[in-house]
């Protein structure tokens, strides 16, 4: 492509696709639900809770957005494959996938209980793999889809009590290394976000901690938490055209923490 043909207004447009967002009632996934539409996407809300799906749709169509409703365990296999095949059945596709759907639990190791570890594990790596190989069968048929795996920076570093949820997000970097290798040739991307320290529901009991809230701004290059805002632009890059050869990569979206020690 000559420089003279470079459209870059059309390389961040999303008008006609359609964005599927797991765990998009509230927090980040909301955010981004309301980003990418505003970017011109049309956006499949999910959730487990139909109710919190159906109040966030409400609020996302009255801000002018085109919501389809689709609240499904991403756990559950079988669920995760009925809802998007029905969906695609039924004329619609998922031209983008963000797996977002995440959860946190904090203990010492020695006494993390393993039914939590295994909970982490369902919900923060099984439902990427469900998800994504679901979403990926219509993407590969079609020959282009993008797919967004929300990450963190636990994906590169560890902080006491958190070890299994560091080896969740250790494991979505490594899964989408892996979904890239197998599915770029069918023309889809497939590449992560790496949060690092948001103002969001699931970091609620860190936000008004003081003593952590003062560590992470003296440790954070940015000096302060994140704002969900700010991983709105990462994920329109990903979503769209000027992301066409990106592939198997992790934007860390952090404030300087994984770059600094």
């Amino acid at each position: 492509m000559g420089n003279d043909q470079i459209n870059v207004k059309n390389m961040f447009d999303l008008t006609g696709k359609t964005a599927l967002i797991t765990g998009s009632s509230q927090g980040i996934g909301y955010a981004l639900a309301l980003g990418l539409s505003q970017a011109g996407a049309s956006i499949a809300l999910n959730g487990r809770n139909v109710e919190k799906v159906k109040e966030a749709a409400t609020k996302l169509r009255a801000q002018g957005a085109t919501v389809f409703e689709l609240p499904f365990d991403a756990t559950d296999s079988e669920a995760v494959d009925k809802a998007i095949n029905d969906f695609e059945a039924e004329g619609n596709q998922v031209d983008i996938l963000v797996n977002n759907a995440g959860m946190q639990y904090r203990t010492e190791l020695e006494n993390f209980p393993p039914e939590m570890f295994q909970k982490l594990l369902m919900t923060n790596v099984y439902s990427v793999f469900a998800v994504g190989k679901a979403a990926a069968k219509h993407m590969i048929k079609r020959r282009e889809g993008k797919i967004i795996n929300i990450a963190s920076v636990q994906t590169a570093l560890a902080r006491p009590g958190i070890a299994p949820y560091t080896a969740t997000k250790g494991a979505v970097g490594n899964l989408t290394k892996g979904m890239a290798t197998d599915w770029a040739k069918h023309g889809l991307q497939c590449n992560a976000i790496a949060p690092g320290y948001f103002d969001t529901p699931l970091n609620k009991a860190l936000v008004e901690d003081e003593e952590f809230s003062a560590w992470l701004e003296k440790r954070t290059p940015a000096g302060r938490w994140g704002n969900v805002e700010e991983l709105v632009g990462a994920c329109i890059f990903l979503s769209a055209p000027a992301s066409s050869f990106v592939n198997g990569h992790t934007l860390y979206v952090d404030g300087g923490i994984t770059a600094s020690l």
